[in-house]
């Protein structure tokens, strides 16, 4: 087994181990490869759950003790090239890691009930803020009336971002993607149920490689044929790491994927008369002029507010970890003292 097949391996020469590459998470057991093939390893406590490692996702390199009987275990995460991650729902906030070391994201959406611009615009800031470069494809072409109608909607939000229309089902417009698909070259497809990533990954790979399942009529949506993230390979070295079904996908420190993916408002940033603007009231308001000459999109700068105030920064999260904290404390006292 060479595991230079599945993507150029991070310089780890002092590192104690073998390096390996994780392809599949099952909660605390890992599906890796390495020069030994395919095997499961688990986190070695000391350095992960009492240490400072970061605690690796499919797509990581990492460095293994390997035990050709039973768990290997891992020692180290190396340093990610790109990182994709999304905020889990909760009353503390969680960073939870989606994907590691990736050089495309694959942004799907289908043409049918299925299409949202504001979904579309939420997965191509995170996208831009992983460091990689995201690709949108309108998938289910062959169901369209008019496909041209959903390109130039998506052409509206996603200004210097390549679209590809396609059809898993004929081959339709998967020529295109040829750039994207070379050797060595991992990556990551994004998409809510229903939209057709398992179709797309069978059709790349000219076999079944993954499980397919069919939509409501009813409303569009899909059931999630992907149960956990996976990374893999197909026989022309492509790397392909599929992630269930986002519908929604809470937004944590994005500041340079607004940038990216909003460059038609943050233009205007910076320009106000005052530095505190609020851009409400106060007289010379660029981004008001700019929305009152219809050179700025309404509903554009009302996605970038709402990204905006839900993205927050490690300062806001150490800020909610205190607070639930002490919510926590308090409640336990309550509880003490019979609930007075």
């Amino acid at each position: 087994m060479n595991l230079y097949d599945y993507g150029p391996v991070p310089n780890c020469e002092t590192r104690p181990g073998i390096p390996a590459r994780v392809t599949a998470q099952h909660k605390e057991r890992y599906e890796i490869v390495c020069q030994h093939g395919m095997t499961y390893a688990r986190l070695k406590t000391r350095e992960y759950y009492r240490g400072t490692e970061l605690f690796p996702t499919v797509g990581d390199y990492v460095m293994v003790n390997y035990m050709e009987n039973g768990d290997s275990q891992i020692l180290a995460t190396l340093p990610r090239r790109t990182f994709f991650s999304r905020r889990e729902p909760g009353p503390i906030p969680r960073d939870q890691a989606v994907a590691a070391n990736f050089d495309c994201v694959f942004i799907l959406q289908s043409m049918n009930r299925n299409f949202n611009l504001k979904r579309l615009e939420r997965y191509l800031t995170l996208a831009w803020q992983s460091g990689a470069t995201p690709v949108i494809l309108l998938t289910k072409a062959d169901l369209a009336e008019d496909p041209a109608v959903y390109l130039r909607q998506a052409e509206r939000v996603v200004a210097g971002v390549e679209i590809h229309t396609v059809t898993a089902r004929t081959g339709f417009g998967l020529d295109g993607l040829a750039p994207f698909l070379q050797p060595g070259k991992t990556l990551v497809f994004l998409g809510s149920s229903g939209v057709g990533k398992s179709s797309l990954v069978n059709a790349l790979a000219g076999e079944t490689v993954m499980a397919v399942s069919g939509i409501r009529e009813s409303d569009a949506r899909g059931r999630h044929t992907t149960t956990h993230r996976q990374l893999i390979r197909l026989s022309s070295g492509v790397l392909i790491i599929d992630t269930p079904g986002m519908r929604e996908l809470g937004m944590w420190d994005v500041t340079e994927g607004l940038g990216e993916a909003f460059s038609d408002v943050e233009q205007y940033l910076g320009k106000c008369r005052f530095s505190d603007c609020t851009h409400t009231r106060e007289p010379g308001c660029a981004i008001r002029a700019a929305l009152a000459a219809g050179e700025l999109s309404p509903s554009r700068w009302e996605s970038w507010q709402k990204l905006k105030a839900e993205a927050a920064g490690p300062e806001e999260l150490i800020r909610r970890k205190r607070e639930w904290a002490k919510n926590v404390a308090l409640y336990n006292r309550q509880r003490k003292n019979g609930g007075r």
